[in-house]
């Protein structure tokens, strides 16, 4: 054999020597990677059986237990004082309390759910001067926001009308619906510190009812409201209130209002509201 031969023969067997040692290293250094991850991999979390035996366990103790975003939990909020419990509104309460048991009695309701009560609560303000004041749009909102606690909307005209010069489309009004914990906080300050400012008055119609139980209420003065600074604002605007109830005839809607306080004048006496 030739020297060039036995160079050949001693190069191939080398080649095969290191390919047969290749995948032995690769498959060491995957058991390794593996063997790494394993080692990184993180502890599983807690089971919900686990979180509820802690949380059974500390309320057993007295101990707070903090939320998923580290607050702690409103029952144990207001044993500690943390965060007052919410409390109903006055004339919600007084529903609840004294004038549903009275009308259950008087009109023989043979169920809770027929109980007359409020159900919403409107505010109209007619913007006829929009027309002439840019401006009043913006006084008006910002009068009717305070008086109902939430920003009204703009009511526009649905077709145009030449002779009081509106086109379609153009603002003419603000309207705002109160309701739930609002409603009976504005019927609260309503009765109980709007109307008695009211000059000469003498309590409102027992006529303004509408067949279904609603009742609609007119305001010439937005100043008798205590919201309302007399010195802020630019002119006089009258308003109108329309409440309404779920009761089924006036007679039920009107003795809800006057159990309420809504001070009705006496029959045959004259009104006046401004």
């Amino acid at each position: 054999m030739t020297t060039e031969e036995q160079r050949t023969d001693g190069q191939a067997s080398a080649q095969d020597e290191a390919s047969a040692a290749a995948p032995a290293r690769k498959r060491t250094t995957r058991r390794r990677t593996t063997a790494a991850k394993g080692e990184a991999k993180p502890a599983k979390p807690r089971t919900t059986a686990k979180r509820a035996g802690e949380a059974a366990a500390a309320s057993a103790s007295g101990d707070k237990q903090p939320t998923r975003r580290g607050r702690t939990t409103h029952a144990a909020a207001v044993e500690d004082g943390q965060r007052p419990a919410p409390h109903l509104p006055r004339l919600q309460e007084r529903l609840r309390t004294e004038v549903g048991p009275a009308m259950v009695k008087e009109f023989g309701y043979t169920n809770s759910m027929q109980v007359p009560r409020l159900d919403k609560v409107v505010l109209n303000i007619g913007m006829g001067e929009s027309l002439e004041n840019a401006r009043a749009m913006e006084a008006a909102t910002k009068d009717l926001s305070l008086i109902s606690g939430q920003r009204p909307v703009t009511t526009r005209a649905r077709k145009s009308i030449a002779s009081f010069k509106i086109r379609q489309g153009m603002p003419v009004g603000l309207s705002v619906t109160v309701r739930g914990r609002r409603m009976y906080e504005f019927m609260d300050r309503l009765i109980s510190s709007a109307l008695p400012r009211v000059r000469d008055f003498r309590g409102v119609s027992r006529e303004a009812f509408d067949g279904r139980g609603n009742y609609s209420l007119g305001i010439r003065e937005q100043v008798i409201f205590p919201e309302i600074d007399y010195n802020t604002i630019d002119r006089i605007r009258s308003l109108q209130v329309v409440i309404g109830t779920t009761a089924r005839t006036d007679q039920e809607g009107m003795r809800l209002l006057e159990m309420l306080g809504m001070p009705f004048a006496r029959p045959g006496e004259p009104t006046r509201v401004a």
